[in-house]
């Protein structure tokens, strides 16, 4: 039997999510003995332009400050780490559990994603808790996903916390019931209704030649 440490890494942002992720970490380790709690904040300089990981510099964990950076930040974590540790201990406590463990605050330099998954080989991590802003569109292009960059990266298994909030479901509606008829219509070549012609424009439309007018052998040609 090993004495090692069951090592649980939590990345952190001070966001609700990331204090969620600490929860649950808290609940793992309190039911393993030689349990130990690492919680990370990645601090990036800023950046114009995404880094190769997808990850947008400056933005998602912690951001530099004037004077040394990490020291700022360092200070930060940990308050935020203790003023979370009387409530989650509390918690555990009731439920007859405890972390038998160190609990470790770090801040590293790095882009988020491969700052937490670095740490977690560096520490022979067993298991890294995130939190995930479930970004979409626009946010997710410039800012990338830690989440997805550590999983990518990481060495050891990644439990990554959701939001509670509902994603918005896309919904694909029916056809047109007018643009069906129109098409219906003998001989005629339009695809969309009055109402939806102005809409669906030239994106939709396709204009094709005869075979014999053109220089390939296929029936008809997409311009």
């Amino acid at each position: 039997m090993t004495n090692e440490p069951y090592i649980v890494l939590v990345g952190m942002d001070f966001s609700e999510l990331a204090d969620k992720a600490l929860a649950e970490a808290f609940e793992l380790a309190a039911y393993r003995e030689n349990a130990e709690i690492h919680v990370v904040s990645i601090v990036s300089p800023p950046s114009p332009t995404p880094t190769l990981d997808g990850d947008f510099a400056g933005l998602g964990y912690a951001q530099p400050s004037d004077g040394d950076p990490l020291a700022g930040v360092a200070e930060k974590l940990c308050v935020h780490v203790q003023a979370q540790l009387e409530a989650l201990v509390a918690q555990v406590a009731e439920r007859g559990g405890k972390v038998s463990g160190r609990i470790v605050s770090h801040v590293r330099m790095d882009t988020p994603g491969i700052g937490i998954a670095q740490l977690a080989s560096d520490l022979k991590a067993k298991l890294i808790v995130l939190g995930t802003h479930g970004r979409r569109g626009l946010a997710r292009m410039l800012m990338g996903s830690v989440a997805e960059t550590t999983v990518r990266h990481a060495r050891c298994p990644v439990l990554v916390v959701p939001s509670d909030e509902q994603p918005v479901e896309v919904q694909i509606e029916p056809p047109c019931s007018e643009c069906l008829v129109a098409r219906a219509v003998p001989n005629s070549h339009e695809l969309w209704c009055a109402q939806h012609r102005e809409r669906h424009g030239r994106r939709h439309t396709y204009h094709q030649s005869a075979r014999s007018g053109v220089e390939t052998n296929f029936p008809l040609t997409l311009k």
